[in-house]
């Protein structure tokens, strides 16, 4: 019997297995050094903030596992030996496999800063990351301050967890503007007001410069690039994360940032697949970034490569890109493409609308010169994701979609009002004349020939 080994047990990797198990009679083992079982990454913030306990994060129950003959084994992995098909575990074990699928996830990034890797110094990726925080900052007491290095989307969830606890935070930020990497110039100065409203302490353009050590080698200060100490008790470093891949540099596998695949999925070494956030494609697919940690594209992926271990070779076809997130109790969704103003395309075109008083935006991209519509962000306003996707296949213009943006309103008894306001907007800027259509459910719920 063909035996499937999975290195992780992240989304990526259980998803394989998943496909795998619906798909054939393999032998599937999962190996992971990280936890028992399976569980939502996404969700660990919410345990720290006592929304739930850790096991409310496992989708599946314990049995599962049995019950759909998916051999796990706790572990970790030191080498790959492709030539005899063979794994050397940490503890000497070795295990064969047929066809192995590299899950391996992201880590922490560290750029060499001086006191990294003192005690209360950590990242939040991982379950032991989780158990780091507990211990080392379960109250306001026993952490009197926290400091954060970096400006992405762990880095704010990492404050707003801390602030749950009443933990003051310092926010130390390299950029002229949160996240302005990624959103547009209007949103990240939203997302900056948002912080502060929050009583976070963010400091803008500041760099991490030492973490200083107390007598036991724990974290007690940090110095910046502004002259500045800052006490604290700990520190969280979530400047971004890079590919889990360190342990395979010796093993003939081709690596870049991450380990190189083509869109089937297969490495350099027949039999040898990567999914997930460690994975690199050779080309970017579009706009899209060789290598991307987002969860929905892991899961994606897990289903693909299956496909193709399972006799049924399948490309990898992301789609449209779409993503969400929660800045502190701000909800964002993107659909399709948005840039940055410092990465915006020269035949991009911005509309921009921000509501007067409440932490609402709408910002549409364009192209200048056809009107087709790029993409959208939205803050504070839930969209329909399956409008928009049908949108981006058929290539309908921004006037379109302003005239029928209330079949994309995800809550429309809430958020009517905006519409109108959103639309004279886009009018009175562009010398335009848009009507708003009623909503149509018709229109919400049939595909066209375009979009099937």
């Amino acid at each position: 019997m063909e035996h499937i080994v999975i290195i992780g047990n992240g989304i990526s990797g259980v998803t394989a297995a998943r496909h795998i198990r619906k798909l054939s009679d393999k032998k599937i083992t999962i190996i992971s050094a990280e936890t028992d079982y399976f569980f939502s990454r996404t969700a660990l913030m919410y345990v720290y903030m006592g929304h739930m306990k850790f096991e409310h994060t496992q989708p599946y129950e314990n049995w599962f596992w049995k019950k759909n003959r998916i051999n796990l084994v706790k572990g970790f992995v030191e080498q790959i030996k492709h030539n005899t098909k063979t794994l050397l575990l940490s503890n000497s074990e070795e295990i064969q496999y047929d066809k192995l699928i590299i899950a391996t996830g992201s880590k922490p990034n560290k750029f060499g800063w001086p006191g990294q890797d003192l005690n209360h110094v950590q990242g939040l990726y991982s379950k032991q990351d989780l158990d780091a925080l507990e211990a080392n900052a379960p109250n306001n007491k026993v952490c009197k301050r926290a400091v954060i290095v970096g400006g992405g989307l762990i880095g704010i969830e990492m404050a707003e967890m801390l602030r749950s606890r009443n933990i003051p935070v310092t926010f130390l930020v390299r950029e002229s503007s949160f996240w302005n990497g990624v959103l547009p110039d209007g949103e990240s100065q939203l997302i900056n007001e948002h912080i502060l409203e929050h009583h976070i302490d963010l400091r803008l353009e500041t760099n991490l410069v030492e973490i200083l050590a107390d007598e036991n080698g724990k974290a007690r200060a940090v110095t910046t690039d502004k002259g500045d100490t800052i006490d604290c008790d700990i520190v969280g470093l979530t400047a971004g994360v890079s590919p889990n891949v360190n342990f395979l540099k010796e093993s003939g596998i081709e690596i870049g940032r991450g380990v190189k695949v083509n869109r089937l999925l297969e490495t350099n070494i027949k039999d040898i697949y990567a999914i997930g956030d460690c994975a690199e494609q050779h080309e970017a697919i579009g706009n899209r970034r060789p290598i991307e940690a987002v969860w929905y594209t892991g899961r994606m992926m897990g289903e693909t490569v299956a496909q193709t271990i399972c006799g049924n070779p399948t490309e990898y076809k992301p789609g449209h890109w779409f993503n969400s997130a929660k800045f502190l109790d701000l909800e964002y969704q993107t659909y399709g493409w948005v840039f940055s103003n410092k990465g915006k395309k020269e035949y991009e075109q911005h509309f921009h609308w921000r509501h007067s008083s409440e932490k609402i935006c709408v910002t549409i991209a364009f192209h200048k010169e056809t009107k087709k519509f790029l993409g959208i962000n939205t803050f504070g306003i839930r969209m329909r994701h399956e409008i928009f996707d049908r949108w981006l296949t058929e290539n309908r213009t921004i006037e379109y979609v302003l005239e029928y943006l209330k079949d994309a309103n995800f809550d429309p008894e809430f958020y009517t009002q905006y519409e109108k306001e959103i639309v004279a907007k886009f009018n009175r800027e562009f010398n335009s004349n848009i009507i708003p259509k009623k909503k149509s459910w018709k229109r919400i719920f049939t595909k066209t020939k375009a979009s099937v």
